[in-house]
């Protein structure tokens, strides 16, 4: 906005992958705010959490204040050196690695990521939407001492996709990371979730302490967590949007290089001047340094931030 100060406003933010649909806020009682989270209200979130997330062992669930602490908890956590990520994905796992003094190894391609104290997947990935089968990440758990999969992106997809039925059982070398604030809409509430084996999990709870998710933190999560219908219409929603989204973009020109159902990532070989032409017009996408050819695109709120979109894109820069 002080870039582009002549833009108009309010500025459409489409540089984010959170759902612009927001999970409709429950009435929340005033008891949340005026007393300390109760233990027996967090076992309840991860009971209706593990359910939501087909893991048949809640105490393999923990409820942390947001996957990005959860990220920056890992290194101390699993206490890896050696450390090997598919990539290009978010780079704030790379960062907190990196941070800790860890040796961090961004591989393209999956079958160079064995051997490694830990290895790293975002999946479906992020920017591009890359989906890694059950049966590879089961050969990565095999070949690696640790294996993390951050499925910040799946909430949407078919639960057949998704490693946390297996990454919480008894044993296992395996983290999944699943957000909250992305698929509802709600990234203000700082709830997401770790799923591991219980010995893992016990020491991620003595890592955070007492109190680690506020209650009406808790209360939303649940409520929003045990409402499948909501999810369901949602997803056939976001779908639609999705795709309506890519079509809009292709008549501009950009090329469809991947995404989820809550972003697209095109390409354009003028995908810096579209950048700055975007923003003249009020409107902020994804750039990326590594990849200048690409923008990351989020949805649209409503049909005037379509119509923005759609007349920005009309014109070129």
């Amino acid at each position: 906005m002080e870039a582009f100060p002549q833009a108009p406003r309010p500025f459409i933010d489409l540089s984010t992958g959170i759902n612009p649909h927001a999970y409709p806020l429950p009435a929340l009682p005033g008891a949340l705010f005026e007393q300390l989270p109760q233990r027996q209200d967090t076992e309840s979130l991860e009971a209706v959490a593990a359910q939501a997330f087909g893991v048949a062992q809640p105490q393999g669930l923990m409820a942390v204040p947001g996957t990005q602490a959860l990220i920056q908890r890992l290194p101390d956590l699993l206490r890896s050196r050696n450390i090997g990520i598919l990539g290009p994905t978010y780079s704030g796992h790379s960062a907190a690695w990196n941070h800790a003094g860890a040796s961090v190894s961004e591989l393209g391609h999956l079958q160079d990521l064995h051997g490694f104290d830990a290895a790293i997947v975002v999946n479906p990935n992020n920017p591009d939407g890359r989906l890694v089968e059950i049966a590879d990440l089961e050969i990565l758990r095999q070949r690696n001492q640790y294996l993390v999969v951050d499925e910040a992106f799946i909430d949407l997809m078919p639960a057949a996709a998704s490693f946390a039925a297996r990454a919480a059982l008894e044993g296992s070398n395996v983290m999944v990371l699943r957000s909250f604030g992305k698929t509802y809409g709600l990234a203000g509430v700082r709830l997401g979730f770790g799923i591991g084996a219980p010995a893992i999990i016990n020491a991620l709870r003595r890592s955070f302490g007492d109190w680690a998710i506020s209650g009406p933190a808790q209360f939303i999560g649940k409520t929003a967590l045990a409402d499948m219908a909501w999810r369901q219409a949602m997803a056939e929603r976001l779908e639609r949007e999705s795709q309506r989204l890519t079509h809009l973009l292709g008549r501009a020109g950009w090329a469809d290089a991947g995404g989820t159902m809550l972003f697209r990532l095109a390409r354009h070989e003028a995908a810096g001047r579209w950048f700055r032409h975007l923003a003249r017009h009020g409107i902020l996408t994804r750039p990326f340094a590594g990849a200048q050819a690409l923008l990351r695109f989020g949805l649209p709120k409503g049909e005037d931030e379509w119509q923005r979109l759609g007349d920005a894109l009309s014109t070129g820069p």
